[in-house]
């Protein structure tokens, strides 16, 4: 098994190396310029519609657009936040983070893409739900719907691995460690919360995730923000540390700079997943009136993912000075810099951020999967099979270590990658033209209210 292990991870290596990153930071530079930086023009009115509690029922979708966006955010929000961004800082210094805003910025034109070709194409299937994603704008759009199948396959799998398995493992894991529980009652305790959120389908997890994901986010935000304000003298410097090591860099491996570049990019994509091709399948689910209203809110996911979340990880850690410290293993490099402000809460601060990300990444990606599943198989009961399995599974990853599992699963989230790629590049030309007849409708919509029709040009009753 380990001569196994070891083969997937060198083909994880080759998959996840250069050429793949820079296809992805390629697509988000590449859609940034054909939408005019649309993360920067429209973000004002992405945030306004993300909190803004109007909908219009009767349109098309299974859940709110507040609640596909937190969906999303589940999923993308998770290990990668706290373990992933130390990694980077770890291996790749502190420049890394740096590299991960970079990947952030363009990442959001990519998410953007992603979800108005998600909206776009989405059908409904035999039970009267929307279903979207890669899988459709790759058949339906493209049309190639091989290139359809490759994803869903790929992404029904790596489901068990990204969204499942790794992330009731690090929970196990983090509760032994600090509060002493053992894995086996942690396992079960998920499985139960699991069984009751994910066997009720998306409405269920819209409605958990919409309530359980904000609480998770500001609970790590608060700590970061106390963190910052109690030690607001060395957030200049620590700033200062961060862009210059990104392009001059210490590093633990390789070339300074090009260690910076590789981790930074690589751990913010992963934790944002920008070009997966994941968050689309939520984004389809959303109850809008057009794929460019919804695609502007999915654009914010990267916002509050990578450079807000990840961010206060990255600072902190830079700002502890425990990056230096090589004594100190990648994983445990967040609880460190914690404590070094919190004492003894640091590390309880963390274990806590940990659980809730994970656990909420479990929910978002047992949906990921399922849609895959279903592409594949459209029949009711297989697709209930599907998530009977992955709830089983929750409970076999958190006792079990199946190092070839997690390599195989990060092998098919990069090949996830690739098929979708193709499509955000081939469908460019759509893109842009439903980014130009919304923003049209943006205008219309401006001018009415300046001529007194309208009370709100933003909360219009499109919404």
């Amino acid at each position: 098994m380990d001569a196994i292990s070891n083969f997937l991870d060198k083909i994880g290596g080759v998959i996840w190396g250069p050429p793949l990153l820079v296809l992805l930071v390629g697509t988000g530079i590449f859609l940034t310029a054909r939408l005019a930086f649309i993360q920067v023009r429209l973000l004002p009115y992405s945030l306004k519609q993300v909190f803004s509690r109007k909908h219009d029922k009767k349109v098309d979708g299974d859940i709110s657009q507040f609640q596909a966006l937190m969906t999303a955010m589940a999923a993308t929000v998770g290990v990668g936040n706290i373990v992933g961004v130390a990694t980077a800082v770890y291996m790749g210094g502190p420049g890394a983070v740096f590299w991960m805003w970079m990947a952030g910025f363009f990442g959001m034109a990519t998410k953007y893409g992603e979800a108005i070709l998600a909206v776009k194409y989405r059908v409904k299937d035999s039970n009267g739900q929307m279903a979207g994603g890669p899988m459709y704008y790759l058949e339906h759009g493209l049309k190639q719907r091989w290139l359809g199948v490759l994803f869903a396959i790929f992404g029904a799998f790596a489901a068990f691995g990204i969204g499942n398995g790794t992330q009731s493992k690090a929970v196990a894991d983090v509760v032994h460690n600090t509060f002493g529980v053992s894995h086996w009652i942690t396992g079960i305790a998920l499985v139960i919360f699991g069984a009751l959120v994910i066997l009720g389908g998306i409405k269920s997890i819209g409605r958990v995730t919409a309530f359980f994901v904000p609480i998770m986010a500001l609970f790590y935000f608060i700590a970061g923000l106390i963190v910052m304000v109690t030690n607001i003298g060395l957030i200049p410097e620590a700033f200062k540390t961060i862009f210059t090591f990104a392009f001059t860099g210490e590093a633990a491996v390789g070339g300074a700079i090009g260690a910076a570049i590789r981790f930074g990019v690589a751990r913010g994509l992963f934790s944002n997943e920008a070009g997966l091709g994941s968050a689309p399948i939520a984004a389809a689910a959303a109850r809008t009136d057009m794929p460019g209203r919804q695609a502007l809110i999915s654009m914010t996911q990267v916002l509050f993912d990578t450079l807000i979340i990840c961010s206060i990880t990255g600072v902190t850690i830079v700002m502890s000075g425990q990056w230096h410290n090589k004594d100190i293993d990648a994983g445990a490099l967040t609880a460190e810099a914690f404590g070094t402000f919190l004492g003894s809460a640091g590390p309880i601060v963390v274990a806590i951020g940990l659980i809730f990300f994970a656990t909420s990444t479990i929910l978002g990606w047992s949906y990921y999967g399922e849609k895959c599943f279903q592409y594949l198989f459209p029949n009711r009961n297989a697709v209930l099979g599907y998530r009977v399995i992955f709830v089983g599974f929750i409970f076999v990853g958190a006792i079990a270590s199946l190092d070839v599992v997690w390599a195989l699963a990060d092998v098919l989230n990069g090949l996830m990658a690739i098929p979708n790629l193709i499509g955000l590049l081939g469908l460019s030309g759509v893109i842009v033209y439903e980014t130009k007849r919304f923003q049209k409708k943006i205008d219309e919509e401006k001018a009415a209210a300046k001529a007194g029709k309208l009370a709100d040009p933003v909360d219009s009753k499109l919404d």
